[in-house]
């Protein structure tokens, strides 16, 4: 029969009990005496020997693992469209990132030059508020026009008294701009009788 009850007149097994469910013990021992095995202890599964048809786990030893040949590396379809998709997203955004990061070089190029613009700026305004300072404007004629207030007195050093300007005669004229020059500084002076 397929429930696996045998035909009704049949006698039930040897040893078993009818009417109410086997207990683990007894279940054990059954099972040991039909199939031949050692009885176990409660809680221990253990495999049997190599080439015994004996069925049973062993338990509460390490494991060992063991490795399935691998073959060739698939790539699923998914996998491969997702790269796809991850390649042409950074083929998209390449160029962008090229034109922000010049641009962020470019602006900070340009805070650059303003930076120097507004100190250069400042000098400016600092030197054109000093020229507004009438001591200032006569300290700079003092020493850039070599002039001198009245009533002070001025050495010059380094000249040889005993060297004159007067050209010797074998020497050539001197230069036509130098003519021109020593003409304006004699105009000013008083002819000599």
């Amino acid at each position: 029969m397929p429930s696996g009850q045998g035909p009704a007149g049949r006698s039930p097994r040897p040893g078993a009990v009818t009417g109410r469910p086997l207990g683990r013990g007894l279940a054990r021992r059954l099972w040991s005496r039909a199939t031949g095995a050692p009885p176990r202890r409660p809680g221990r599964f253990t495999v049997p020997p190599a080439g015994s048809t004996t069925p049973g786990l062993r338990r509460g030893g390490p494991a060992h693992r063991t490795r399935a040949p691998r073959g060739p590396l698939r790539i699923s379809g998914r996998v491969a469209a997702l790269g796809v998709v991850l390649f042409a997203l950074m083929l998209a955004y390449a160029y962008p990132l090229r034109v922000y990061l010049a641009q962020q070089a470019e602006i900070a190029r340009l805070e650059a030059d303003q930076r120097e613009q507004r100190e250069r700026i400042q000098r400016l305004a600092d030197e054109v508020a000093r020229w507004n300072d009438d001591e200032y404007v006569k300290d700079q004629a003092l020493q850039r026009l070599l002039l001198t207030e009245v009533g002070s007195r001025v050495y010059v050093v380094g000249i040889d008294p005993t060297v004159t300007d007067e050209p010797a005669d074998d020497a050539p004229p001197p230069p036509w701009y130098e003519q021109v020059w020593t003409s304006v500084q004699t105009a000013d002076e008083p002819p000599t009788p």
